[in-house]
């Protein structure tokens, strides 16, 4: 695909993107925790920044928004329904909302929980969402503002989409949600495995996201609240799957 995606640690656990189409030389960063690191790659990648897309409201993914607008002219997107505690925005959006970067189509998904105003960014021929603390590599966000009911809600829109999507999530999380998710799911051979090379990763300092959607739907918890293995485990068979999202994300809090 004619297309580059940078992958940018922030701050002590955040990630930022930049998603460039080769064709019309358009860039776009997805959350501005900070600007430093941000325009670092864009320089070192001879780079112009186009658009800036914030998923949230939380500090850690707009606090460098300002900063990038004082050497860029970008054009400002986020959620419709956080306008009021976003930078300004260019263009306010909501679920169904499309706009484009180049020639990619971007496709706005609603996914409160984590916040009420939580939107994820889908980019359908870059095989791409942007999820940052929906659904996260073997997570899903702590619950701040919405109800276990909407996040899974949330959840199951992004297991919707192609099993060969890429996970685009917020924070370098994973290690410690696969010690979790092996709590709740120890004799899963493929989360076993992708356990081991997570923390194989971390020894040597890489990213452990982006992530494919097949491989969460195998072995993200947040994603499984109906396989028998993690009911029997949660001493819960017979619970409707919103029920055993709810335990799951209790448990992850309290662990």
């Amino acid at each position: 695909m004619p297309y580059d995606i940078v992958t940018i640690p922030c701050l002590s656990d955040n990630y930022a993107y930049l998603l460039r189409d080769q064709d019309t030389q358009e860039v776009a960063v997805i959350d501005v925790p900070e600007a430093a690191p941000i325009l670092k790659a864009l320089e070192e990648n001879d780079w112009t920044l186009s658009q800036i897309w914030l998923t949230h409201h939380h500090p850690d993914h707009i606090d460098g928004v300002a900063d990038l607008l004082e050497e860029y002219a970008a054009k400002v997107f986020g959620a419709q329904a956080d306008a009021h505690r976003l930078p300004p925005l260019d263009q306010a959006l909501a679920e169904g909302d499309a706009f484009n970067l180049g020639n990619y189509e971007v496709q706005i998904i609603d996914v409160p929980g984590h916040t009420v105003g939580h939107i994820a960014f889908h980019v359908p021929e870059a095989k791409l969402v942007f999820t940052a603390d929906s659904l996260m590599a073997l997570g899903c966000g702590r619950l701040f503002e919405g109800t276990p009911a909407q996040m899974w809600e949330s959840l199951q829109k992004l297991a919707a989409l192609p099993d060969d999507t890429l996970i685009c999530s917020g924070h370098e999380y994973t290690a410690s949600n696969a010690k979790f998710a092996l709590t709740i799911d120890p004799q899963n051979a493929v989360l076993i495995s992708r356990s081991a090379a997570i923390d194989a990763a971390r020894q040597k300092g890489e990213a452990t996201v982006p992530s494919l959607l097949s491989l969460e739907m195998q072995t993200n918890p947040f994603l499984r609240p109906a396989d028998p293995g993690i009911r029997a485990n949660l001493g819960m068979p017979d619970a409707t799957d919103t029920e055993v999202f709810t335990e799951i994300r209790a448990r992850k809090d309290a662990f």
